[in-house]
């Protein structure tokens, strides 16, 4: 049950999870959120043909794999679609982005994108950020979509609010100690602050010189 959903400890917030200030939040706010702890297993918008590549997609973007703390972010995105809840704009080189969604989901599913291993996965993604077309439609405006649409469902859930020590809805109690460095009575000090972003380019310039071949 939702009431019953205990987030998962982030290394970063050691013991924090933002779960416990839900009952300072209103009830419309608790029933928003808990909502989207067990939103549903069947897909409204995708089709059976494209909800497991949509899947798989959404999993490399955000490297969604542990089972035991995984954001259901297909099923938030597929709720959005369906309710036709979306950023309210697109590109006007760019269609709709229900029809964006299914065009370049089309395109992954020709080319085997569900039933490849991770690293093939990998390097089909890394391929369609080189190329300046993707499904007929401008290929970084395609990889976009997909990243606004995947981080916004990721980041919606308390789960990673916890991960990232966000102390979640404001109202109706509010914040009170505003400023660099200074914390609320019931957050936690990050455990370590390090930067990943070096880390994560020069992963992904090694995967790059692999994929074209040229070494460490």
């Amino acid at each position: 049950m939702p009431g019953e959903y205990r987030g998962e400890p982030a290394s970063r917030f050691e013991g924090y999870d933002v779960l416990d200030q839900r009952s300072h939040w209103d009830r419309t706010t608790r029933r928003v959120v808990l909502g989207r702890l067990n939103p549903g297993a069947a897909a409204q918008f995708f089709s059976p043909d494209e909800e497991p590549v949509c899947r798989a997609l959404l999993d490399r973007l955000l490297a969604n794999d542990d089972p035991a703390r995984k954001v259901p972010v297909f099923e938030l995105v597929d709720q959005g679609l369906a309710k036709g809840s979306t950023d309210g704009w697109y590109y006007d080189d760019m269609p709709p982005d229900a029809e964006a969604w299914r065009r370049s989901l089309a395109e992954l599913a020709g080319q085997g994108f569900a039933a490849l291993g991770i690293e093939q996965q990998n390097d089909l993604l890394d391929g369609v950020q080189e190329e300046k077309t993707f499904a007929g439609m401008p290929a970084s405006k395609v990889w976009n979509l997909w990243l606004r649409y995947a981080c916004t469902a990721y980041y919606s859930h308390p789960w990673a609010w916890s991960e990232i020590g966000f102390g979640g809805p404001a109202y109706p109690r509010g914040y009170r100690n505003l400023g660099v460095g200074k914390r609320e009575p019931w957050e936690v000090a990050e455990a370590g602050a390090e930067d990943p972003i070096p880390w994560i380019r020069r992963v992904e310039r090694a995967r790059r010189r692999h994929r074209s071949g040229g070494g460490s």
